[in-house]
């Protein structure tokens, strides 16, 4: 007998959900209700203000989820999978780029830097308040003057007896003003290192950028230290060079690859809504070939990139995800989403412009997801580099 075929499901055309286990579903569905709760109803008047107010809330909020340092395990940590951590970033980007880049910079940044090159103190010291959402983190890799060269990045730091000294400046850094303690690598004459910054630390400021025309629902700051004096304890003792920054944004990249598929299926979904319902001619848009032709785009690339990332998740929780695959992940996705939001806007004509739909908000986020922790050159590089054999970096 053959049995029967599963009806066809609009919101998972692939049946990517066979993949999932209960818990994954759970894990999935709790975030999804968070965000639908606390971020959907006023995502809109934070990113037209240009503020994330609540912020502190919105992070306890999101430790009491165990989203905050999901993947790790440990100093009240979660200790989820990494698809399950996927998950997560895909419901939250789906409300907001920012309300993503909020967690991970938490987790996948300054507290996995501590997790995987801190000292046993430093790690009871501040992973468990940064799980719980009583602290927040960032990290301070990228300059004004070096963003994807972060080998010639200025901030140094010198012994004076135990002690150091911090000088330079750190850029376009989310969560800086309101982070209580900063991951801050430098140069010193032994290599680059990093740096646990308490933010009350004098000579240690972060002033909050403004006028930005994306992730305005979101809290970026430059990081300024002058004389920034700190005990020998504040250096990370477990790394040296640029494989600590560059491994803490592998991390992060990673749940980039899921999150801006959010951002897209929050499009894709709006679209479609909308197509069903806009008439023109006499009947809906969503009846005319065109708009089914951009419909249907949109559906493949969407759940393709859904199904990479899961392939991808696989790989990082069996221990075998390269930092290359991770860069096929980021570039795929990221460039895909763009251009799914932007023929959502075309589906949605001048309507698309207006913040009582999310597309032009999750486009506008994407631009900045698109350059950061890695443009869309670099990846390239990357790969091409994997795929000749030859560095084309310099």
């Amino acid at each position: 007998m053959t049995a029967s075929l599963p009806p066809f499901d609009p919101a998972d055309p692939l049946g990517i959900d066979d993949l999932l286990d209960a818990e994954d579903l759970a894990i999935r569905d709790t975030v999804r209700t968070w965000a639908a709760e606390r971020v959907l109803p006023y995502v809109a008047e934070w990113y037209e203000k240009g503020e994330l107010p609540g912020i502190r809330e919105l992070a306890r909020e999101l430790g009491s989820l165990g989203a905050l340092g999901m993947s790790l395990s440990g100093y009240g940590c979660a200790g989820a999978s990494a698809v399950q951590y996927g998950l997560a970033c895909l419901e939250l980007e789906a409300a907001d780029s920012g309300i993503r880049s909020l967690v991970s910079v938490q987790g996948s940044l300054a507290m996995y830097a501590v997790h995987r090159f801190g000292s046993e103190e430093q790690k009871q010291q501040w992973l468990p308040r940064m799980a719980a959402g009583e602290v927040i983190g960032c990290f301070g890799l990228t300059e004004p003057d070096h963003g994807s060269d972060p080998a010639s990045m200025r901030t140094h730091a010198k012994r004076d007896g135990s002690d150091w000294i911090l000088n330079g400046r750190k850029m376009w850094i989310t969560n800086g003003s309101v982070a209580g303690v900063a991951v801050v690598w430098a140069r010193t004459d032994e290599g680059i290192r990093g740096f646990l910054v308490p933010s009350g630390t004098p000579g240690f400021s972060a002033p909050e950028i403004r006028h930005k025309w994306s992730l305005r629902a979101s809290v970026t700051s430059e990081l300024v230290l002058d004389d920034v004096r700190l005990p020998a304890d504040a250096v990370l003792p477990g790394v040296v060079g640029l494989k600590g920054p560059l491994g803490c944004l592998s991390h992060a990249r990673y749940g980039i690859v899921w999150g801006a598929m959010g951002a897209a299926r929050s499009c894709f979904e709006t679209a479609v809504e909308y197509a069903r319902s806009r008439e023109q001619f006499g009947r809906p848009i969503g009846g005319f070939q065109l708009t089914q032709a951009k419909l249907a785009d949109m559906a493949v690339e969407l759940h393709k990139g859904i199904l990479l990332a899961h392939h991808l998740g696989r790989r990082m929780d069996a221990g075998r995800l390269r930092p290359e695959q991770i860069s096929f992940g980021k570039l795929n996705n990221v460039r895909e989403a763009i251009d799914i939001c932007r023929t959502a806007r075309t589906i949605l004509g001048a309507n698309g412009i207006s913040l009582e739909y999310p597309v032009m908000r999750h486009a506008t986020n994407l631009e900045s997801v698109l350059t950061y922790e890695g443009t869309v050159e670099m990846h390239q590089l990357v790969l091409g580099k994997a795929l000749t054999g030859l560095d084309a970096f310099r």
